[in-house]
């Protein structure tokens, strides 16, 4: 149970950065590809706009990957880190040239110097989830073996299925961007720039759809045991969950309703990470497997504590932000408010919601490091989640209802 649990916080945290992070590499891609004209500055500028907010936030999911496995299966990161080191390296640098040029863009002095610092963020935000998409390809193949680099620097990822899986991870990033920066453009009543979005997100999910129907032959072709095992057993499933989200999304956008669009589109993305991981459960890399990788039990609990109290100030966080993000108070004025003000909830119940968080918490530190028995460890990790839940309503309830009340 403890062995897994990181594995869980490792696979939630790489979709949720495929799926926010994706989105805003999508939209450097849409950048790219706009004309130099104006209509082409009005696709680039509604994207800088929309990814203002939450660019930088996005990043703090890739950060907790890394050390996440870093930290709870050591083995698997060092073999990992140094076999695929290339293409982690151009992925790092491009995050790197990204957010250079996005802080610059603003200090541009002439269109030149401006189209410069967008052609270079628009290739930074092709590079990072075509180098990242290899390096799932890598792993996905088993071209990572356990060691120092001990797989081949090159090969490992330059590959037939590593280089398909850096075009899907692209084109899906381009797919999740057209939905959301569709849904931003309808929001703020910007007609002409939601048709826009609109057709690029109906043509992208098409060629995205058809992209990952032709990656079972490719990896058939390569007679990769990871693909067929997608397509079979409780993998198979989460491929299921994945095509029909897609149609779904197609749907969704073709009808105009682009909010629940937005939502179903992160599912479909999310979906084929948690296939990727059902496919391969428990291995990691060749003859390793979680409960072989994993680290010390102390070390685990760390991890795991860590985790779960940091959440406490995450996802409050984000969700304020999302919040605002969503609902525009970062592109435009809200209208005054007229209606009534909505029932807060009372200080007894955030007394309550405080006290039960800090209750859980003792119970699950104690129950995860002086208990040893399986049952134990199970009712901890729940403690430790319970204590998640209750602080995450005594202290985002009152904070969003605040935010709400504020005209």
């Amino acid at each position: 149970m403890l062995e897994a649990l990181p594995m869980v916080f490792v696979l939630t945290g790489l979709a949720l950065y495929a799926v926010l992070g994706g989105a805003d590499f999508g939209a450097g891609f849409w950048q790219l590809a706009a004309p130099h004209d104006a209509d082409g500055e009005r696709v680039r500028e509604h994207a800088h706009r929309a990814m203002g907010p939450v660019w930088e936030a996005n990043h703090v999911w890739l950060v907790f990957v890394l050390t996440v496995l870093w930290t709870a299966y050591p083995v698997a990161f060092g073999s990992i880190a140094s076999t695929l080191a290339i293409p982690l390296s151009l992925a790092l640098l491009g995050i790197i040239f990204r957010g250079a040029a996005y802080a610059l863009r603003s200090g541009a002095r002439t269109p030149r110097e401006s189209a410069r610092i967008d052609t270079i963020f628009s290739l930074s935000s092709i590079i990072v989830p075509f180098a990242l998409g290899t390096v799932i390809g890598a792993i996905a193949t088993d071209r990572v073996p356990v060691g120092n680099a001990a797989g081949d620097l090159w090969s490992s990822w330059l590959n037939a299925t590593s280089i398909f899986i850096g075009i899907l991870a692209v084109a899906t990033s381009a797919y999740l961007a057209a939905v959301y920066l569709a849904a931003d453009a309808a929001h703020d009543g910007e007609q002409l720039l939601e048709r826009q979005f609109r057709a690029r997100a109906l043509g992208s999910g098409v060629v995205t759809g058809a992209l990952a129907l032709a990656g079972i032959f490719v990896g058939d072709a390569e007679n990769h045991e990871q693909f067929h095992s997608l397509l079979s057993g409780r993998a198979l499933s989460a491929v299921i969950v994945s095509g029909l989200a897609g149609i779904t999304t197609l749907v969704l956008v073709y009808r105009r309703r682009h909010e629940p669009a937005r939502y179903v589109a992160g599912l479909a993305v999310a979906a084929i990470i948690a296939g990727w991981a059902l496919s391969r459960w428990p291995t990691i890399l060749p003859g390793l497997t979680v409960d072989e990788a994993a680290a010390g039990h102390d070390t685990l609990v760390c991890v795991i504590v860590a985790v779960l109290v940091g959440a406490v100030l995450l996802f409050p966080s984000l969700a304020l932000l999302f919040r605002l993000t969503l609902a525009g108070r970062f592109r435009a004025p809200e209208p005054a408010v007229t209606e009534s003000k909505p029932t807060k909830p009372g200080p007894t119940h955030i007394r309550l919601l405080a006290r039960l968080a800090v209750a859980c918490l003792i119970a699950g530190f104690g129950l995860l490091t002086v208990a040893e028995a399986a049952w134990a460890h199970a009712l901890g990790v729940v403690s430790l989640l319970s204590f998640v839940v209750f602080a995450f309503g005594a202290i985002v309830v009152p904070a969003l209802d605040k935010q709400a009340a504020t005209p």
